[in-house]
């Protein structure tokens, strides 16, 4: 690859673990990006999605126009796979095609995103990887990288802490969520706590999209991960 010095993987593994004892984390990521053979980097909490804001990207060095109309899109996807998909997904990596008929997109740069989820305590964390057009690229190396953006994010716990996560679901939120997971209906919930059904609902809706489950079962155990309920 053009501009790149191979890495060897038992130099990878010391220089990871120097990166995350200096406390440098565009550094590392930066180094991790490189050992895969990537040019561009981004890392994201896909448990931060709802919040529509560039607060759930931790680093990148992706041109700001592609963060601004990809970012959200790719982590928001990613958050609404289900909890059987983001067990079988962890750690492996897989492409998708970028429309470059709807974005501007680097001519150097293959239109072909890597997305590595991996997990840091309790956090979810998704690393995007943009390649040039002729790089080589390694199942193994991706592995490797995602392991070790891994290793890395656990010495940043003010990165990865889910303090603020949990905040996101509302004293009612969470009253609701606890008697979902007692197996109450709406109807009974809506009973037990003295307010409508459709309120109900609007909270158990809320719920889906702060935790980005797909059901009531997933939403539960989302929450009994987080040690909400």
């Amino acid at each position: 690859m053009k501009g790149y010095t191979m890495i060897a993987r038992a130099a990878f593994i010391e220089e990871v673990e120097r990166k995350a004892a200096c406390g440098n984390v565009s550094s590392g990521i930066d180094l991790i990006a490189t050992y895969a053979g990537a040019r561009c980097y981004l890392v994201a909490r896909y448990d931060h999605y709802s919040d529509r804001h560039h607060d759930f990207i931790l680093t990148s060095n992706w041109p700001f126009d592609l963060v601004r109309s990809l970012g959200a899109a790719l982590v928001d996807a990613q958050a609404r796979t289900s909890e059987v998909g983001r067990c079988l997904q962890s750690f492996e990596p897989r492409f998708e095609d970028i429309d470059t008929n709807l974005i501007e997109f680097p001519d150097n740069l293959s239109p072909r995103v890597c997305l590595l989820p991996y997990n840091a305590g309790k956090a979810r964390l998704l690393l995007a990887l943009l390649f040039e057009n002729d790089a080589f690229i390694s199942h193994d190396r991706l592995r490797d990288a995602a392991i070790a953006a891994s290793y890395q994010a656990a010495h940043f716990t003010d990165l990865t802490q889910t303090g603020d996560v949990l905040s996101d679901l509302t004293d009612r939120e969470i009253e609701c969520l606890s008697w979902i997971g007692e197996g109450k209906t709406s109807d009974e919930i809506a009973l037990i706590i003295g307010i409508s059904r459709n309120t109900v609902n609007n909270y158990i809706t809320s719920i889906m999209n702060k935790t980005g489950a797909k059901t009531r079962s997933e939403a539960v155990a989302f929450a009994v991960r987080q040690r909400i309920i």
